[in-house]
């Protein structure tokens, strides 16, 4: 029975097509391009792929996008179901206001990560740092329920707007010091640790609200930037999205 999971993100479409629709399952193939690529899929990247039995998606670029992605399906018979926050699912509770309009891309992972952490026997309250175009970081606490999270610029965005709100600077090429002396450097650290603060200072509130330490996971095309310049360890998870894909379709087709 296989399974193809999508993540659409901001920039890139990534896929999997999996051997199965349960967490753990092998990969058979997978791939990523950029979203100005998407029309190229079934006539590139999905050419020839084993048709899947089962396509549920993450997608966080709008509906266009969307649709630009299942006209790249239509030569398969297995129409795509796509996630959408609810009030739970796969053991995790929501704690947001409204619950659908958290991003599916959060809850995705925070599904992951939660279960993650449960497959090695530890039920600890967790942070989960979300590092690509934006950044998010969540809050769940040790009986699975997220308790809230934040949502700041990620590098790139913080650096181009600098680039357009202040005379003479300009996008650099910098790199992350204790104590930069050029503007380049500057930039890139003040980016750097602006985002690392954050990070931070959301593990010192669920360490404070829950009583104990959490597991700290980080995720995203940009988190390998980040970990050497966190002060606490954080585990950097590849493909977060596909493990909580995984476990929501194996939940759900388990109940029909």
């Amino acid at each position: 029975m296989t399974f193809l999971a999508l993540d659409v993100g901001n920039t890139r479409l990534k896929w999997a097509l999996h051997d199965a629709a349960r967490p753990g399952a092998r990969v058979l193939a997978q791939g990523a391009v950029f979203l100005e690529n998407i029309e190229k899929l079934a006539e590139k990247e999905w050419q020839g792929l084993e048709p899947p039995q089962h396509i549920l998606g993450c997608i966080v670029a709008g509906d266009p996008v969307k649709r630009r992605v299942m006209d790249q399906m239509e030569h398969w018979d297995t129409a795509p179901s796509w996630v959408i926050a609810s009030a739970s699912e796969a053991g995790l509770t929501n704690g947001y206001d409204h619950p659908a309009r958290l991003g599916a891309d959060r809850w995705v992972a925070m599904i992951g990560a939660r279960h993650r952490l449960i497959s090695r026997g530890l039920h600890s309250p967790c942070v989960l740092a979300m590092v690509g175009t934006a950044v998010t970081v969540e809050a769940i606490d040790a009986n699975g329920r997220f308790l809230g999270g934040l949502i700041l610029p990620g590098h790139g965005i913080m650096l181009r707007a600098l680039e357009s709100g202040t005379a003479g600077l300009h996008v650099p090429t910098g790199e992350v010091r204790s104590f930069p002396t050029n503007t380049s450097d500057a930039l890139t650290s003040g980016g750097t640790f602006a985002i690392a603060g954050a990070i931070e200072r959301m593990v010192e509130n669920v360490a404070k609200h829950c009583g104990q330490p959490p597991a700290c996971i980080m995720t995203g095309g940009a988190g390998w930037k980040m970990i050497p310049s966190m002060q606490r360890p954080f585990e950097l998870v590849d493909n977060l999205i596909f493990d909580g894909l995984l476990e929501i379709a194996s939940r759900r087709l388990s109940q029909d």
